[in-house]
């Protein structure tokens, strides 16, 4: 196990540079709850963009669309009602190169489809909230993980989906999920470990930040969830943007401290990226 300190290789791959345009970043795909469930699909969707990826569309249903169109300036908009739409979508435009599917979804079977569907594309993915609870309990979705996917749990979500796994060693637990399911494995907390199949966990241990507690807001995983998803959307590999996430994320909390909510992380990584020497 080794603690987590960003590479002068890892900060050199947030930066932008002059030859490049907007497609050089990626176009990320975050896929919307239904109405009056977007805000953590919103605050995945303003996170990447705020991680630097050059386009990010949300797609949601038709009856959806007037609720985020009302809130994301940024954000372009896309109907996907299935998974065979989405499926259609991604076909039809190449460029939409990562996924961020999860945040707010609902766990039912359309919210299954979306999810197997979104594998199946083989794109890089960001898994998180109601998307785990459905691989947890769907072994057909499970199968469907591959190896450029990111999944984020908690602790409550990780012992679902991996109830035979001791958690006395936090450390050893994620490397022996990532091992078995065959990505990486975001386990979030206090002490957040980050394991890829066949390597060493790292972690990020931000148990003496005096700003870190304020983390614990509804809203502050689906804002990692962007961030990471942003970064793969830029062709970061899945276990560097983990680990690049995972430190935004804990110094934009650092930026702001008591009194931080969700909504304002988002706002808080340029400074972050800045620290960062970005």
């Amino acid at each position: 196990m080794t603690s987590l300190v960003l590479s002068a290789t890892q900060i050199d791959a947030l930066r932008k540079h002059p030859h490049q345009h907007k497609y050089d970043h990626g176009h990320l795909l975050v896929l919307s709850g239904p109405r009056h469930q977007t805000g953590a699909a919103r605050l995945a969707a303003i996170s990447a963009l705020r991680a630097g990826a050059g386009l990010v569309t949300m797609g949601a249903t038709e009856r959806t669309l007037p609720e985020l169109a009302a809130h994301c300036t940024e954000v372009m908009l896309a109907q996907i009602e299935t998974g065979a739409a989405l499926s259609a979508m991604l076909d039809a435009d190449q460029r939409v190169n990562a996924l961020c599917i999860g945040p707010g979804l609902r766990v039912d079977r359309h919210g299954g489809d979306l999810v197997m569907h979104a594998l199946q594309s083989k794109r890089p993915c960001v898994l998180d909230a109601d998307a785990l609870t459905l691989i947890a309990q769907n072994d057909a979705l499970r199968s469907d993980v591959h190896d450029t996917c990111v999944l984020t749990p908690h602790m409550g979500e990780f012992k679902r989906l991996f109830p035979d796994t001791n958690i006395d060693d936090k450390a050893k637990a994620a490397q022996t999920a990532a091992d078995q399911i065959g990505s990486v494995i975001l386990l979030k907390g206090s002490q957040t470990v980050i394991a890829m199949p066949g390597g060493k966990p790292a972690t990020l241990d931000s148990s003496k930040m005096k700003n870190a507690p304020w983390l614990a807001t509804a809203g502050a995983g689906d804002v990692l969830a962007g961030i990471i998803a942003g970064l793969l959307a830029r062709g970061i590999e899945p276990v560097e943007a983990a680990q690049i996430g995972a430190v935004l994320h804990l110094h934009a909390a650092g930026a702001k401290g008591p009194g931080l909510v969700a909504g304002d992380l988002p706002y808080l990584l340029p400074k972050a990226l800045q620290d960062l020497g970005v």
